[in-house]
């Protein structure tokens, strides 16, 4: 018997239990099958079910004061670990440093904190760094859970044209070999896409456009191509979005932008930056206008290492090529393609038209007074604009638009124009006359009128005297 094993296994305790469970509790089979486990292990019928009783018994996890901590009453390290969290928080950068655990409870220590209830010290050699750092993260006050994002709310619009979403990103290119125009003094333009992209149906029209950084002008050139019919019929995404969703950046900040977006009654929202929103960094809805983007560059732009567009215009060609098949391709939630998804849920009062060029070019102009100058100039931006010589000396308001040669003039509520830009001074030795106006021949008959005017010597005497011519 001394060979034999004198230990039970739990597995074969397990089994047994469960054969005795399934018997009924007056069974004489019951004490059958723990005589016949003893012999097998060697053990008295009493260390079996003494066995029995042990490996089923229930033992606690935790101790008995688990949760609860020892050194201080919780409400007390509570309070200090919110605190300590509140330190780390306040001293955190950008690049998200902040104070130490260790150094935080040197800081309660030695000098305390001052909250809204007064001054907080901490007792010497009451905190350690491994407890408070335990109960931060029990208590959920660790910085990655104090700097967690919000949960995403994804959302999408109803119809089609509801919500478009608008952006520039710079092309992989750069630069094209034969830009349509180059400014000596800011060198090379830089070649930039400018993208739309319906919420709903992810329909999406870009452009290429040779720009200098960001600017209100070619946004709003590009907007009006993207909301215009447009050339090719089979490129059915057209007409004016009822909201228009873009960054804080330098175009939705231009007065200008913002004025004709009012007169094509299009409101527009911005995203909200980094720090205006909590720990929300920024929109996640960014992605339905910066995923085109990647995809014309890892698609399309790739392309160009076998051949280059030479021109603007080319490259918009190939552009818009890619983007019939793009549109084409299927929807991100819906069995059918995006250009099929923008036609099944276009509004149910159908497409809104865009207006004219012309009628767009009169929305840009920006109404601003200025005072004519005696040479009857005024000087905008450098370039000097010469109109009507009635008005020199006098203020009136301009009305001159981003799209615009020339400008046009509101004086005594009358419209004046178009006025072209002139050249340089007048040469010496060269005399130039303006044309005689309204107000010049009026200014004439004052002055002939003053001349012929006498004022009676009443006037001054009091008395009327008559002066008697002698026969």
């Amino acid at each position: 018997m001394g060979s034999q094993r004198k230990s039970i296994p739990v597995d074969s305790l397990l089994q047994l239990r469960q054969r005795l469970d399934r018997l009924p509790s007056k069974s004489p089979e019951r004490a059958t099958q723990i005589t016949a486990m003893a012999q097998l292990y060697g053990v008295s019928p009493t260390t079996v079910y003494r066995n029995l009783h042990v490996v089923l018994k229930p033992r606690t996890v935790h101790r008995c004061d688990h949760g609860i901590p020892r050194i201080l009453p919780q409400s007390e390290l509570e309070h200090y670990c919110e605190l300590i969290a509140a330190l780390k928080l306040r001293t955190t950068n950008k690049s998200g440093r902040h104070l130490s655990t260790v150094r935080a409870i040197q800081l309660l220590e030695e000098h305390g904190v001052e909250t809204g209830q007064g001054l907080v010290r901490v007792p010497k050699g009451l905190l350690r760094r491994q407890t408070v750092n335990r109960w931060l993260s029990l208590y959920r006050l660790d910085q990655p859970r104090l700097l967690r994002e919000p949960p995403a709310v994804r959302f999408q619009a109803e119809y089609s044209n509801d919500c478009w979403q608008f952006d520039m990103s710079p092309s992989d290119l750069k630069h094209i070999e034969q830009p349509g125009w180059i400014d000596a003094a800011k060198g090379q333009p830089t070649l930039m896409l400018y993208s739309v992209v319906d919420d709903r149906s992810g329909v999406t029209y870009q452009e290429y456009r040779c720009v200098y950084g960001e600017d209100a002008e070619s946004a709003l050139r590009f907007l009006f191509n993207a909301m215009a019919p447009k050339p090719n019929p089979e490129f059915h995404f057209q007409g004016r979005p009822r909201m228009l969703y873009l960054d804080n950046g330098p175009v939705a900040k231009s007065h200008v932008f913002q004025n004709v977006m009012q007169a094509l009654h299009i409101d527009w929202q911005t995203h909200m930056p980094a720090g205006k929103d909590g720990t929300r960094t920024t929109a996640r809805s960014k992605g339905k206008v910066e995923r085109p983007f990647r995809t014309i560059k890892e698609a399309h732009e790739t392309l160009y290492h076998f051949h280059q567009p030479e021109t603007e215009q080319q490259a918009n060609e190939w552009l818009w090529n890619y983007l019939m098949r793009y549109n084409s391709q299927g929807h991100r939630s819906e069995k059918h393609s995006r250009l099929e998804d923008w036609r099944a849920n276009l509004p149910p009062d159908g497409v809104q038209d865009m207006c004219t060029w012309d009628q767009y070019c009169r929305f840009a102009r920006e109404p601003e007074s200025r005072k004519v100058g005696i040479d009857a100039r005024v000087t905008i931006e450098g370039t000097a604009w010469e109109v009507e010589p009635d008005m020199a000396g006098e203020t009136v308001i301009l009305l001159w638009g981003l799209f615009d040669d020339e400008i046009f003039v509101e004086f005594d509520d009358e419209t004046w124009g178009p006025y072209y830009p002139v050249s340089g001074p007048i040469p010496l030795h060269r005399y130039r006359a303006f044309k005689r106006g309204k107000a010049a021949d009026r200014s004439d008959r004052i002055h002939e009128l003053a001349s012929q005017l006498n004022l009676p010597i009443s006037a001054l005497s009091g008395s009327d005297i008559q002066l008697l011519m002698p026969d």
